[in-house]
């Protein structure tokens, strides 16, 4: 029986309320309405917004779920037969699937793949990474990886969970060599000595796998790195074609196109330098001579001009009062260039008015116990983070991270422990990269 009759069968079974079953029934069918007419307009909104290239063909609702009315709001035409309204959620386009799936944390992509084949296939596509570059969505992870071995791992801010890398199937010279490492897309480039000579291992997070290549232009060590955009920028160092002295030359790598390019020379040799981005220009601060003399000048690549500018003094004469110093340990929060004097574990910022570095306080690491080596010091998305592994065997060898909200303003920061990660026993943090994707 249908839900009319039901309704007026029994009013006419209770004698005198028939008027008032009607008037129920009547109410039903208008709230019934006015949800179709939800419904259709979540359609035409989908639809808007189709045009605006997002495809949201199964988000359009049954025509039959439409009820027709007449002026007043009483009910109108019926179908002959009623029948209950369909609510069966369609599925999902893979455009908008793609769309949901982009904006979950990154950490949660490891998971996809135990979902099912067609989660696995869209994450190793990379499709993933480049809807996130064009919403702006950029989730920082830290790559860490220790003295003495090939194990990298890869640690998140927002989740405080690590995960494992596949081991870099490198020789036992890499493993103890001195190694450079940085961050370019959602490649992770590490940079060391073979057997064979100066490598360059490349981590694709796409595809979970390392491989070996694209070497540099001129294979280095010991050179000034930084990132923009997608793009890694690399200079001075030393190596085989400077007979193992400092150099002059600079690159770029291209994840796209996995492959470097030549920039133009700096003005000054130097190796055991330090790069950071600043004001759109690519800095190397300090680093030793040709002839081993310590240098506290800088110097900055105009991106647009494609040209060097030597800045004068940029380190405080003071900078190099212990012995065999690590390179300058710098990071760029908010476009603020921010230093870790290790003689002294002083954080300071650099005052780009008066061309004079204030004192922030000590950072709750000992930087100077190792003269800077072995010391993660990184911009973090808006926080900067220091970071060194336990010294305490019996630990476990957990790394010792903080991060803190960095003022220029203000007399000392606060610093915030983060929860200990996976470590090895050594007290040397070898690699530390930041990947923002």
């Amino acid at each position: 029986m249908s839900r009319e009759k039901e309704m007026v069968g029994t009013a006419e079974e209770g004698g005198g309320g028939g008027e008032e079953s009607r008037e129920l029934f009547r109410d039903e069918c208008n709230n019934n309405v006015l949800s179709c007419k939800k419904l259709g307009f979540a359609s035409n909104a989908g639809e808007k917004a189709g045009n605006q290239g997002l495809s949201c063909r199964g988000f359009q609702y049954s025509r039959q779920l439409r009820l027709e009315v007449d002026g007043s709001g009483s009910l109108g035409t019926m179908p002959r037969k009623p029948q209950d309204a369909d609510y069966t959620i369609p599925p999902l386009t893979d455009e908008v699937e793609a769309l949901i799936l982009a904006r979950v944390p990154r950490s949660e992509y490891p998971k996809f793949c135990t979902i099912n084949k067609r989660f696995y296939a869209l994450l190793k596509s990379g499709e993933l990474y480049k809807i996130r570059a064009k919403l702006g969505i950029r989730e920082p992870s830290v790559f860490v990886s220790q003295h003495g071995e090939n194990t990298w791992w890869e640690c998140y801010r927002q989740s405080r969970f690590c995960r494992k890398l596949p081991i870099l199937p490198s020789d036992s010279c890499f493993a103890s060599s001195d190694r450079e490492s940085l961050c370019a897309g959602t490649h992770l480039l590490v940079s060391g000595r073979e057997i064979e000579g100066v490598v360059v291992w490349r981590y694709d997070m796409e595809a979970n796998q390392w491989g070996k290549g694209p070497s540099m232009i001129s294979p280095r060590c010991m050179f000034a790195s930084a990132t923009c955009g997608s793009y890694a920028y690399v200079a001075g160092g030393m190596g085989l074609a400077s007979d193992w002295k400092a150099m002059d030359s600079a690159e770029r790598y291209d994840p796209g196109t996995k492959s470097w390019e030549p920039l133009p020379n700096m003005k000054q040799e130097r190796r055991g330098c330090s790069g950071c981005f600043l004001d759109n220009k690519f800095y190397v601060i300090g680093g030793q001579d040709r002839h081993g003399s310590d240098l506290f000048c800088a110097e900055a690549f105009d991106i647009e001009k494609h040209t060097w500018e030597l800045i004068p003094d940029m380190l405080e004469a003071d900078w190099t009062t212990v012995s065999n110093p690590s390179p300058p340990l710098i990071a760029v929060v908010a476009n603020q260039l921010y230093s870790l004097k290790t003689s002294t574990n002083e954080l300071k910022v650099y005052l780009k008015q008066s061309k004079a570095w204030k004192k922030l306080g000590v950072v709750p690491v000992r930087a100077d116990a190792t003269s800077g080596w072995g010391i993660g010091f990184k911009s973090l998305g808006d926080e900067l983070l220091v970071g060194q592994s336990s010294s305490d065997g019996n630990a476990g060898g957990p790394a010792l991270e903080y991060t803190c909200c960095p003022d220029p303003t203000a007399d000392e920061l606060q610093w915030q422990a983060l929860e200990q990660g996976h470590s090895h026993t050594t007290r040397f943090i070898i690699n530390c990269s930041v990947m923002a994707a």
